[in-house]
């Protein structure tokens, strides 16, 4: 018989599938009469299914709601449920087979009309298109996929950075913060070691290791789930000890590297960093940009981008390579090659570059 959830007006039904699979299915409706209805038909159809080898209709909320119940221990799990439920909002619910590509043209045209990036369109897109397929492996199911083929065009990543003159100016309007007596050290140590806000937020002093100079990160800390070790400078050792002594003074017992008087770990830096951002006259600059002045900075230092690479956690290289901007040398010196051609020589009895045609 149908039921409702404690934080949903709407009707669910249980019953189990062809397969023996108990199936817990939204039948988008908050009319009872209507819900049995569903439940009637959805449960003809998994007899047919068994009895005479009917492939049965699957509707987009039964499918994301099997991926996202197999897949909790995702990281972006909480993502995950975000964009199921923009589909529920944009797209009423009906089965997968009558989906066609029409549809899928028109969520993104809403999407587009309500101003999201098309980056964020494609994570949506993707979401849909995972959940199928995983529908498809998982229970042999023959789903048609109408997201194929309907990525957006994305621009090129945004990568901003400080100059060392706004970087010294965004420290110092920092520690003029007195709310936030973390700010200038997290800022420190995001500038020296490329750490994502999440890694620094989420240390621990057990994994800081100054004897040795370095932060040990296990694969549950970042973002792509592999361990990295995270070499530590003199400025990120300075931004390190100046934790250590607020954590002295105040909460000696605390875990967290990043945390407040009473030991408690801080959760989020938005509003004081961007008010020390507008403090210092510094614009369109985020915290994750920390990340980006750091790589900035170690490219442009001559630093090989695979050692970029491996102290950023990328999965691969071609993450980093939105830095290789910053090396103008090396095409310089690669282009420099030419002079060293005797066809392109000039004076003598040489072919000058104006007289080749």
């Amino acid at each position: 018989m149908p039921y409702k959830r404690k934080d949903s007006p709407i009707w669910w039904v249980s019953y189990t599938d062809a397969s023996g699979r108990r199936v817990r299915r939204s039948t988008g409706t908050t009319d009872r009469k209507e819900a049995v209805g569903l439940e009637a038909k959805w449960k003809l159809a998994a007899h047919e299914e068994q009895h005479w080898g009917r492939e049965p209709d699957r509707s987009i909320e039964e499918v994301m709601l099997a991926f996202l119940q197999a897949k909790r221990d995702k990281r972006s799990h909480s993502d995950d449920k975000l964009h199921a439920k923009r589909w529920r909002q944009l797209l009423p619910d009906r089965s997968i087979q009558s989906l066609k590509r029409s549809d899928i043209s028109g969520y993104i045209a809403t999407r587009k009309e309500m101003g999201v990036s098309n980056s964020t369109i494609n994570r949506e897109l993707a979401f849909l298109a995972a959940c199928i397929s995983f529908c498809n492996h998982a229970f042999e199911w023959q789903l048609p996929n109408p997201i194929t083929g309907q990525k957006l065009k994305e621009p090129e990543g945004r990568v901003r950075y400080l100059t060392e003159d706004e970087a010294v100016a965004l420290v110092a309007a920092a520690e003029s913060e007195p709310k936030a007596p973390h700010l200038a050290d997290f800022i420190r140590l995001g500038l020296n070691t490329g750490m994502r806000r999440g890694e620094m937020l989420g240390l621990e002093w057990s994994r800081v290791d100054m004897k040795r100079g370095l932060i040990l990160l296990e694969g549950r800390h970042t973002k792509t789930g592999k361990r990295r070790t995270v070499p530590l400078n003199e400025h990120a050792q300075a931004a390190l000890n100046g934790r250590r002594r607020f954590c002295s003074e105040n909460c000696p017992s605390s875990h967290w590297v990043f945390c407040d008087r009473s030991g408690k770990r801080l959760a989020c830096v938005k509003g004081s960093f961007g008010t020390a951002c507008r403090r210092a006259g510094i614009t369109d600059f985020h915290v994750h940009d920390l990340r980006h002045t750091c790589a900035a900075w170690l490219v442009s230092a001559g630093v090989p981008l695979p050692e970029v690479r491996d102290l950023l956690g990328h999965s691969t290289v071609a993450m980093t390579e939105r830095y290789a901007h910053l090396r103008p040398d090396n095409v310089r010196a690669a282009v420099g090659r030419l002079d060293e051609m005797s066809r392109f020589r000039h004076g003598g009895d040489e072919r000058t570059v104006e007289n080749i045609s």
